[in-house]
């Protein structure tokens, strides 16, 4: 038989399998995220009918070249375009993205991770971010206790499970009162005063509204503010709940003309040698000396504590001081300033919190010092008669805030109130004072529950829901694979690939997309990169290369024919 006829049996085979490749590359044209296959040939083998030989001085021959007879071809390589990049597709769907860089996205069956360049994802019945093709669960990482993102190894994302669908509520902590007094308007000097409506939230997110009233006092620049009601969302008056406007000063110890004001959630109890703490979740604190110099704290079942519990509740009663090392207000000989201001009103607080409330001035005995819990009502506003610039509140002004105590009901927290932004100036007969919940870069300002109204991807595929109440909340983040040569990925179909031996491994824990200079763009899909115009002129140039092997066989078979008939002759 002839070698030719052979070759050309290889060449139909090797052009086959590159029209196969081609007709795969133009079956996917329109597929999201497929990488074009190419085919390399390389010869089959050779067969040497003689060896090549060198010069012979001697003789005074030259060199003689080997004389070889190819046998054919075969398939050298099938590679894969898959470090270029496909066009991108708008969607417009939320959910669907398309990377830009080298990484790829890492999805799972349940048991194995799989890489795909395929970014059409959805949201399950059960919340999870899945492959839409597969239902393949989206791999990334979860948000930890802080808030924040911990790399670690990838799990699935479960976006909406039932904590995230909604906000916790918060309740109101502080306001401010902005605007102008106008001491020509009549509001001010009428039976009810200028009336303003301070909008807050308890801690369940309840909506409520405190009306306070500014009254004129008859002093020029000072006016009295005070909490006409409280009432609910739907206009009612609030029942239980008793609101009172007054100072921060709501406590003092005093020995003779010698005073140290302390915060309102340290109140006298009616023993005259004990306290009661109110603390930030609104639970109550009896402070109490035993007797013996020993300080007591019992919580409202009759329990005294010790270790971390006990030491959690001075240093909250320490930042109620404005001390800032609450570690030194444990121990004896820690010093703060009296806020009034006065030179020698300087106390040292320790662990017999009651005995040891003393000043520098060893002249006074604490065996005298009396608690007095004497509440300030319907404060002043002071302002300045030349100017008009807020002063202060009460008779001293040494301070800008008032507290809105609200008692009776477990879910109210007290306000403070910041009138520093109010005035008393000209403005035509016409007051603009207006109290706004929150300080004045919105913190502290409360909110509802709230409920999630959607969620957004950003470029490093972090996953953010936005709630009906303000908020937003950090939900997880995509992670992404990035492998030493992609190229050597194993396709498994549904446009997914696997890691191999020469691709490199995937560690589990993945990158950041943003690591390697890429990035994610939301509703847009990478479409296939498959030149359809190569592909058809390849496709023209294969058919032309199978056709010429047909010849050679034909042509062989001719000549075997021709070599049978020398018989017949």
């Amino acid at each position: 038989m002839m070698r030719s006829m052979y070759s050309g049996v290889a060449g139909l085979k090797t052009h086959q399998t590159r029209m196969d490749v081609i007709g795969n590359n133009i079956a996917n044209v329109n597929t999201v995220g497929y990488k074009s296959q190419s085919v390399q040939f390389t010869e089959l083998l050779y067969q040497a009918t003689s060896n090549a030989s060198g010069p012979n001085a001697t003789a005074g021959t030259g060199g003689v070249n080997a004389k070889q007879i190819g046998l054919g071809v075969k398939t050298g390589a099938i590679s894969t375009a898959i470090t270029r990049a496909g066009s991108a597709e708008t969607t417009n769907n939320p959910f669907d993205l398309c990377i830009t860089g080298d990484s790829f996205f890492v999805v799972n069956n349940g048991l194995d991770n799989f890489f795909t360049r395929d970014g059409s994802f959805n949201v399950d019945a059960a919340g999870n971010l899945v492959l839409s093709s597969t239902g393949y669960n989206v791999m990334g990482w979860q948000v930890d206790e802080t808030g924040n993102i911990k790399q670690d190894t990838v799990s699935a994302l479960r976006i909406m499970s039932a904590a995230n669908m909604t906000y916790p509520p918060e309740s109101t902590t502080l306001a401010y009162v902005s605007g102008i007094i106008d001491k020509n308007s009549k509001d001010f000097t009428n039976a009810d005063g200028k009336v303003m409506n301070l909008n807050f939230y308890d801690k369940r997110g309840y909506s409520y509204t405190a009306k306070l009233a500014i009254k004129a006092t008859g002093t020029e620049g000072q006016y009295s503010c005070e909490v006409v009601k409280v009432l609910d969302a739907k206009g009612n008056e609030v029942e239980g709940l008793t609101a009172k406007l007054g100072t921060n000063n709501l406590v003092s110890f005093a020995d003779g003309d010698k005073t140290l004001n302390v915060p309102s959630e340290l109140v006298a109890a009616a023993d005259g040698n004990s306290y009661i703490f109110t603390a930030a979740d609104g639970k109550k604190y009896t402070i109490k000396e035993d007797g013996n110099g020993a300080v007591t704290v019992t919580d409202e079942g009759g329990t005294v504590l010790s270790g971390d519990d006990l030491s959690s509740i001075w240093k909250e009663i320490a930042t109620k001081f404005n001390v800032a090392d609450a570690e030194a207000f444990l121990n004896y000989g820690t010093t703060v300033a009296d806020p009034a201001g006065g030179a020698d009103q300087i106390y040292t607080f320790g662990s017999n919190f009651i005995s040891l409330m003393k000043t520098a001035d060893t002249s006074v005995n604490p065996a005298t010092l009396k608690i007095t819990g004497e509440q300030k009502e319907n404060i002043v506003l002071r302002y300045d008669p030349g100017t008009g610039e807020f002063q202060g509140i009460g008779t001293a002004g040494t301070t800008s805030t008032a507290i809105l105590e609200l008692t009776g009901l477990p879910s109210f927290n007290n306000i403070t109130i910041d009138f520093s932004a109010s005035s008393n100036v000209n403005n035509e007969g016409t007051s603009t004072v207006s109290a706004t919940s929150g300080d004045k870069d919105g913190y502290g300002a409360g909110r509802k529950l709230g409920d999630m109204t959607g969620v957004f991807i950003q470029n490093n595929g972090m996953i953010y829901a936005t709630y009906d109440n303000g908020q937003s909340k950090l939900l997880g983040q995509i992670a992404v694979a990035s492998f030493a040569n992609a190229s050597g990925l194993a396709k498994e179909g549904d446009n997914l690939y696997s890691a191999t031996q020469n691709s490199g491994q995937f560690d589990g824990i993945g990158i950041d997309i943003t690591a390697d200079g890429g990035y994610m763009t939301t509703g847009e899909l990478e479409m296939s990169n498959v030149d359809l115009s190569a592909e058809l002129t390849g496709m023209i140039v294969t058919q032309r290369g199978f056709q010429a092997n047909s010849r050679i066989i034909t042509v062989s078979d001719s000549m075997l024919e021709e070599l049978v008939n020398l018989k017949r002759s």
